[in-house]
C-alpha cells in the first residue's frame, strides 16, 4: 500500500506521471504502450509511467520514465490532464499526471518493462489501471 505522510501529520497522495508517446504530434495514430513487469498489474499493457521523484519536474519525470521503459526520447513534451481518482491504482491513493510528447524510432524495454512497442489506437490491448480512459480522453480531444 502507497502511503504518502506530510510533516508526520497528513496523509496526501503519491504523484505519478504517465506520458502518452504518438507517432505524430496533433494527429495520433499509435501510440506507445509497455508491458508491465511487475504488480500491480504484471503482464498486463499499459502507458509508460511512474512515481514523480522529490526534486523532479513533471516534465522531466515523464521524460526519464518513458526513456527508462521504452528507450525512447520524447520530443513535443506537454502536461495533459490529471486524474485522481482515489481507487484508481490498487497500491492506493495515487495522482497520475498525464504528459503527453512524440516519438520515433523502435521502443526497447527496460527497468519496469517486458516489452514495449507501437500499437495503433484503433486496435489497442486490454490496458491496466485507468490507461483505456486515459487514452479515450486524449484521443476525443485530438490529441491535445
Amino acid at each position: 500500500m502507497i502511503e504518502c505522510i506530510c510533516n508526520g501529520k497528513h496523509k496526501v497522495p503519491a504523484l505519478a506521471v504517465d506520458i502518452i508517446i504518438t507517432n505524430t504530434k496533433n494527429n495520433p495514430n499509435k501510440v506507445v504502450l509497455i508491458k508491465r513487469a511487475s504488480e500491480p498489474y504484471k503482464n498486463s499493457w499499459a502507458i509508460p509511467g511512474g512515481f514523480i521523484k522529490h526534486g523532479e519536474t513533471i516534465k522531466e519525470a515523464g521524460y526519464r520514465e518513458a526513456l527508462e521503459e521504452t528507450g525512447l526520447k520524447i520530443k513535443n513534451k506537454k502536461i495533459n490532464r490529471v486524474y485522481s481518482k482515489p481507487d484508481r491504482d490498487p497500491r492506493g491513493h495515487v495522482i497520475s499526471i498525464v504528459v503527453t510528447g512524440t516519438a520515433k524510432g523502435k521502443p526497447k524495454a527496460d527497468t519496469d518493462a517486458k516489452t514495449a512497442k507501437w500499437f495503433k489506437t484503433n486496435n489497442l490491448p486490454k490496458l491496466a489501471f485507468d490507461h483505456q480512459k486515459i487514452i479515450n480522453d486524449h484521443l476525443k480531444t485530438g490529441g491535445n
